[in-house]
């Protein structure tokens, strides 16, 4: 089962799409606003419109050339369409801008992982923290990279700050949760990710990774009802169907999903 690698920074959840024709109106009385393309790059890039979040970042660098957060965006919407190179460069320019930029070591450390250069990435992780100690993100990111080297009670600790933290996201509690089942707490995991579907319903990842708790458990019939809810949210999701088909789920029947 995969780890999620991304977790909503809060800083920047109340960029929806709903205020992209607002932003829009902003900008077409205040050409030369760099805050205002760099909040609707922001709305774009949540939105999956790289191209052109991209496009309002480099038009708010354009403006002002020494704007860390539009370098640390644009690092992050080069991150996410595989630029890691030029991401990298704009997390190393924020930085420059503002050595004390904790999002922006944490973009990075993210960009390092995604390279595979674990140890910068945990460096630069550790220096976010070091920064910021209440940046959920921080502690989330590096419990991934903890709990990819096998490092469990590290992960553990970190998932638990991100959680305290930050206790309204499903990710921590995923990652924390699948984590404990790779320590065999199986308990411990099945309590998480009973929380992870409680907080996000449609969270696809929840519902398959509480499936495996379950099926771990040996209990079947939460385990098939978990596998059945990830699969009516995504028809067809391969890990949620072949756990579906090991615990011997029945297309169609309504299964106890809580007690």
């Amino acid at each position: 089962m995969n780890m999620p690698t991304t977790m909503v920074d809060d800083a920047t959840s109340a960029a929806s799409p709903a205020n992209l024709a607002s932003l829009t109106a902003v900008l077409s009385k205040n050409p030369n606003d760099p805050q205002a393309y760099n909040m609707r790059g922001s709305v774009l890039g949540q939105s999956g419109r790289y191209q052109d979040a991209l496009a309002d970042f480099d038009k708010a660098i354009q403006i002002d050339p020494n704007y860390a957060q539009a370098y640390a965006n644009r690092g992050l919407a080069y991150r996410q369409t595989g630029k890691l190179d030029q991401a990298l460069a704009d997390y190393d320019r924020a930085l420059q801008i503002d050595p004390a930029y904790a999002v922006a070591y944490v973009g990075r450390g993210m960009a390092y992982r995604d390279k595979g250069e674990l140890l910068r990435a945990l460096q630069d992780f550790n220096k976010a923290v070091q920064i910021r100690p209440d940046n959920a993100q921080a502690y989330y990111n590096r419990g991934l990279l903890y709990q990819s080297q096998r490092q469990y009670q590290f992960a553990i600790d970190d998932f638990s700050t991100a959680i305290g933290l930050s206790q309204q996201q499903a990710e921590p509690f995923i990652a924390r949760g699948l984590t404990y089942l790779a320590v065999g707490d199986l308990k411990a995991a099945a309590g998480d990710l009973d929380d992870a579907v409680e907080l996000e319903p449609e969270n696809v990842q929840a519902w398959t990774s509480r499936g495996l708790a379950y099926e771990r458990m040996n209990d079947k019939e939460k385990a098939a009802g978990s596998y059945a809810r990830a699969l009516a949210l995504r028809q067809g999701y391969q890990a949620a169907a072949d756990g579906f088909r090991r615990v011997g789920g029945e297309p169609g029947r309504t299964y106890t999903t809580f007690n």
